[in-house]
C-alpha cells in the first residue's frame, strides 16, 4: 500500500482495500448467546495504522474532545459526533460490509448511525470506565428498545489488559437493563446487581489487535481499567440503531435516519481526510446523561 501525506490532514491512498465482512450463521448465533462478537483483521495493520495517523493528526478531533472522569478522577478523552460524513471515519461507518453486519445482528429494520466516538485512553493517565451497559446511557436518552441497538468497536491500537482493554460479562445481556447512576461523571450499573452477575457470568478481557472489530449488545455489562501502561489505547466506537426505535429525549435525528451506505472501497475514491468542523459534535454540556438521573 502506498500513502502520501498532504496538507489539511488529507492523505492520498493507493491500493487500499477493506475486508469484505460477511458474518456466518455461527457468528450470529455466538453474538446472540454471548452478547458480543470479535471479528479479527477487519482492516490490515497497514490500513489501520494509516487511520490512526489521521486520528492523531486531526486538529478538529483534538479541539472537539472532552474528558469523562472516573470515580478516582482519572480522565478518558473522547470526541463524539452524530451524522457520518465523507471523512475517513464516516466512510468506514457507512461501508456496506459494516452496515450489513449490523443488519445481520440486529435483524429486520432500517440501520441508522446514532453516533461515533474516538476514545483516547492515554498512557498512565487514561481513566477507567465503570461497569455499565450502553443501554444504561441510552435508556436515559429515551430509547425504548435495547435489542434495536448495538456498539461496534474498531481497535486503532493494541488493546491489552495492561492498557485498559474492554472487559465483558459473557451472556450478561440476557439480564435485561440494570439501573444506572452516577459513578464520577459516568453512568455506572447498580453494583449489587453487578456483583451478583460477576458470580454468574464469565468475565472476559477482550484483547484486540489493531484492525479488529468488537460487536456488543446494548445490555452487555462491560468495563475497562485505567491505562497503567506506557502505550496509548485508541479506538473508534460506533453506535447503530434501527429506525423504529425513536427516542423521546434525544434530539439528534441521525439515530432514526437510515444510513446511506457506500462501497467498501469508497475510501479509495477521494483523498481521505479527518473530521471537518461542520460535523454535529456532542458538546459535553449537552450530554443528556449528565442531566437525567
Amino acid at each position: 500500500m502506498t500513502a502520501t501525506l498532504l496538507n489539511n490532514n488529507k492523505i492520498s491512498i493507493l491500493n487500499y482495500t477493506m475486508k469484505d465482512l460477511k458474518l456466518s450463521t455461527e457468528q450470529k448465533a455466538l453474538y446472540d448467546k454471548d452478547g458480543y462478537l470479535v471479528v479479527k483483521d477487519f482492516l490490515t495493520k497497514e490500513e489501520v495504522s494509516l487511520l490512526y495517523n489521521i486520528a492523531t493528526g486531526d486538529n478538529v478531533l483534538k479541539d472537539k474532545a472532552f474528558d469523562f472522569n472516573d470515580q478516582s478522577g482519572k480522565r478518558t478523552k473522547l470526541t463524539l459526533w452524530f451524522t457520518p460524513g465523507d471523512d475517513a471515519y464516516g466512510l468506514l461507518t457507512r461501508s456496506e460490509a459494516l452496515v450489513q453486519s449490523v443488519q445481520d445482528l440486529l435483524g429486520e429494520g432500517e440501520v441508522c448511525h446514532f453516533h461515533s466516538k474516538l476514545m483516547q485512553k492515554e498512557p498512565q493517565v487514561g481513566g477507567a470506565w465503570e461497569w455499565h451497559q450502553d443501554y444504561g446511557y441510552w435508556y436515559k436518552n429515551g430509547f425504548l428498545f435495547p435489542d434495536a441497538m448495538i456498539s461496534v468497536m474498531l481497535a486503532l491500537t493494541e488493546a491489552t489488559v495492561k492498557n485498559g482493554c474492554l472487559q465483558v460479562l459473557k451472556g450478561s445481556h440476557k439480564t435485561g437493563r440494570i439501573e444506572h447512576s452516577f459513578a464520577g461523571e459516568q453512568q455506572g450499573a447498580d453494583m449489587d446487581f453487578v456483583n451478583e452477575a460477576l458470580g454468574r457470568f464469565e468475565r472476559v478481557p477482550v484483547e484486540l489487535e489493531p484492525g479488529d472489530l468488537l460487536f456488543f449488545h446494548a445490555n452487555t455489562l462491560h468495563m475497562s481499567e485505567a491505562n497503567t501502561s506506557d502505550k496509548p489505547r485508541w479506538s473508534m466506537i460506533s453506535a447503530y440503531n434501527l429506525s423504529y426505535n425513536k427516542p423521546f429525549r434525544e434530539k439528534n435525528m441521525s439515530c432514526i435516519t437510515p444510513v446511506q451506505t457506500v462501497p467498501n472501497d469508497a475510501i479509495l475514491s477521494a483523498e481521505v481526510k479527518g473530521l471537518s468542523e461542520d460535523r454535529d459534535f456532542l458538546q459535553k454540556e449537552d450530554e443528556i446523561t449528565l442531566k437525567v438521573k
